[in-house]
């Protein structure tokens, strides 16, 4: 089977999307299936550089489609990008021969893989990762109800009224579609996953870990992209009433982003520098060194109606490192994480909590012993991609069953 897959944006570019995309794909190739990939012009604005019209990265093989231009006039750039993308879509399709078309959010993806898709009598399945209003809203792109992101909402419901078959990323996530009025039978989780050859127990970076000071050190760490909803500025806070008490302990914070300099900041005005390490983006191959210098990850995600719906990645690839993780309660997390089993669950935008909960973890290695080995079994045995994403048989022959006249065998389903 070959699957043609829609991205907003791709590898090389870093992102919770970009690997949870790359893992996808090599599951299916381990399944004897054949993804192959265009993503929208917004990957090369995302990369502000030009790419070849089709390349080849870890395996697979990506169609570009080129930048398009953003226009001032309200709508006209969306426009314009699901018209290029449509056209790239058709193109890419008519030489590949895909049996199914398989887009991924946000809508603007889902839209132009419609399109083809009719015309070329395929079926197309939409997966949904995030809803984009929501995303919007913390990045401060428009406010929760405001015209825009009933708009968005409104699309996105249209989009998964129209495809043949839809993947989600959680139960959070499928609960709001179904309050939506899309059938259960029609949506299918598809979870996170990870993979233990590339996440498991693991000797710390030593070249790492002299360069940055933590020799001796109880280290508290978050690794990940500095968005505002991640709650950066809540563990900082947290980390300064820990740092009064525990000498030894100290923050470290691998990554960059939007609040970056906000975080610099805040740790400036509360004397912390010389507790608190943020040595930016780490190359994606070292993240397990990393990762294996850390006592206690922490994830204080602050509540709001994308962290409720959504489920991270990071605090699998915690359990899977053998790592004692603390997390706020929001709905993302309560889908991951057994209070006091699999991990520490504390009060979101409670930093006293917090910090209370950092400080018992640190000074308990019976605990962490105990929880790290539930964790690792639990992520080993219900997380592994090829576990995540064996549904997707079940989702591709729900869609090709929705299409009359295509053959359902999984084999050579391209229509003449």
């Amino acid at each position: 089977m070959k699957i043609l897959h829609v991205l907003d944006h791709s590898l090389p570019l870093h992102s919770g999307y970009t690997f949870r995309s790359q893992s996808i794909f090599h599951a299916q190739q381990k399944r004897g299936w054949h993804p192959v990939v265009v993503t929208s012009p917004k990957h090369e604005q995302n990369l502000g550089e030009s790419v070849p019209d089709c390349e080849e990265i870890n395996g697979i093989t990506y169609h570009r489609c080129g930048a398009t231009p953003e226009v001032a006039v309200p709508f006209i750039t969306e426009a314009w990008l699901m018209h290029v993308l449509s056209r790239r879509i058709l193109a890419v399709a008519k030489a590949e021969k895909p049996d199914v078309l398989h887009a991924h959010s946000p809508a603007l993806n889902a839209i132009p893989t419609l399109w083809a898709g009719k015309k070329l009598g395929l079926p197309v399945v939409y997966e949904i990762r995030a809803f984009w209003e929501d995303a919007a809203v913390d990045h401060g792109t428009y406010a929760e109800g405001s015209w825009k992101y009933r708009l968005t909402k409104t699309i996105e419901t249209w989009a998964c009224k129209k495809v043949d078959h839809i993947g989600i990323l959680c139960n959070g996530l499928k609960d709001d579609l179904i309050s939506r009025g899309i059938p259960t039978d029609k949506i299918t989780p598809v979870f996170n996953g990870i993979n233990p050859e590339n996440f498991k127990p693991t000797l710390p970076n030593v070249e790492l870990c002299e360069s940055w000071g933590l020799e001796g050190k109880k280290v508290v760490g978050f690794i990940g992209s500095f968005y505002r909803y991640e709650g950066l500025d809540l563990l900082v806070r947290a980390f300064a009433k820990v740092a009064k008490e525990q000498t030894d302990v100290v923050l470290l914070l691998v990554g960059g982003g939007e609040v970056e300099i906000e975080l610099r900041a805040q740790i400036s005005k509360l004397g912390l520098e010389d507790r608190v390490v943020m040595p930016g983006r780490i190359p994606h191959e070292r993240i397990p060194g990393v990762y294996a210098l850390i006592d206690v990850l922490v994830y204080p995600r602050h509540a709001m109606r994308l962290t409720d719906l959504v489920t991270p990645l990071k605090p699998l690839e915690a359990m899977a490192m053998g790592k004692v993780l603390i997390a706020s309660d929001v709905g993302g997390h309560l889908e991951l994480i057994r209070h006091n089993e699999t991990g520490l669950l504390f009060p979101a935008g409670d930093s006293e909590a917090l910090a209370a909960t950092i400080t018992t973890t640190v000074n308990s290695p019976i605990l962490r012993k105990r929880m790290i080995q539930q964790a690792s079994d639990w992520v080993i045995e219900k997380h592994r991609w090829e576990v995540t994403t064996s549904v997707y048989e079940d989702i591709y022959r729900s869609a090709l069953n929705n299409r009359p006249g295509n053959t359902q065998n999984g084999e050579d389903c391209w229509l003449q």
